[in-house]
């Protein structure tokens, strides 16, 4: 179900970084993103993204959420606080030094419910080839670069994030190997709004009910139709904070019948209604 959280997720103009650095060395990241990929070319770091450093050796990949420090020693304080102004937009050129920092911002949203699944900084040993493509594009400007490299930076994304997955306890919605339980998930993401039951549902797959109910809720750990609410639930608040699509639009969408009907289950399952979400993500 990977494919389903990454599917409207594009770089756009996405911030790329590279900084040459001798130690000690310490950056302090806020860009105001929702997710970047850090690692370094050359040399060893470390990534503060809490209380807990995570060391990232040479072509490791950091996926990071939020703000974030980058240092040659967990101890060294920041030096330098980087904006979304210190990032290569245009031009973008291989600077020499004894360690070499790349880092890949995502500007715009990440979908709530892939961002829940990940740790505050995931790392991932040893890189992939894409590292290499990124940093050979970045020598040398040419025409369409920005586009090339947002299509690269998705592609590492994607790469990354099954790699962790497959490394680490993944959420249900990837790593389920029940393939009854598989298909009723599917069908859920595919189609959203459909008036599921369990019933309908249990017939879509060649199921019984009984049989459906059980094995979803031992695998999810919760039953069929709570677990489509939560998924409804998560679509509504990513087009609440991505798009400007009114309540009663988006409610309709994620398979409510009403502005009402999606605010009553959004204040039950967040504690706020929808309008609130939408002026609490608002920039101020």
């Amino acid at each position: 179900m990977l494919a389903d959280l990454l599917d409207g997720v594009r770089a756009r103009g996405a911030l790329f970084n590279q900084t040459a650095l001798r130690p000690p060395w310490s950056l302090r990241f806020e860009l105001g993103v929702e997710l970047t990929l850090a690692t370094m070319i050359r040399g060893d770091a470390w990534v503060i993204g809490d209380d807990r450093p995570a060391a990232i050796r040479e072509g490791d990949i950091a996926i990071v959420k939020g703000a974030y420090t980058i240092a040659d020693d967990p101890r060294t304080p920041p030096q330098y606080l980087v904006k979304d102004t210190d990032y290569c937009i245009d031009e973008c050129v291989l600077p020499e030094g004894p360690s070499l920092l790349f880092s890949g911002a995502y500007q715009g949203s990440i979908s709530e419910r892939l961002l829940d699944a990940l740790p505050r900084v995931a790392v991932v040993r040893s890189g992939t080839a894409m590292l290499d493509m990124i940093a050979g594009e970045m020598t040398r400007s040419r025409p369409g670069q920005r586009v090339v490299l947002d299509r690269m930076l998705d592609l590492l994304l994607v790469e990354t994030l099954r790699t962790w997955f497959d490394q680490n306890e993944a959420p249900v919605w990837y790593r389920t190997s029940d393939p009854l339980v598989g298909d009723a998930l599917r069908i859920m993401h595919d189609d959203p709004a459909h008036p599921w039951t369990v019933a309908s549902l249990a017939a879509k797959i060649g199921t019984s009910r009984a049989a459906l109910a059980r094995r979803f809720t031992a695998q999810v750990g919760q039953p069929p139709i709570a677990y489509l609410t939560s998924w409804r639930i998560a679509l509504a608040a990513d087009l609440l904070r991505d798009t400007d699509a009114t309540v009663a639009s988006i409610a309709r969408r994620v398979g409510y019948a009403n502005a009402f009907a999606l605010s009553a289950a959004f204040k039950r399952v967040r504690g706020t209604t929808p309008s609130g979400m939408r002026v609490a993500h608002s920039p101020s």
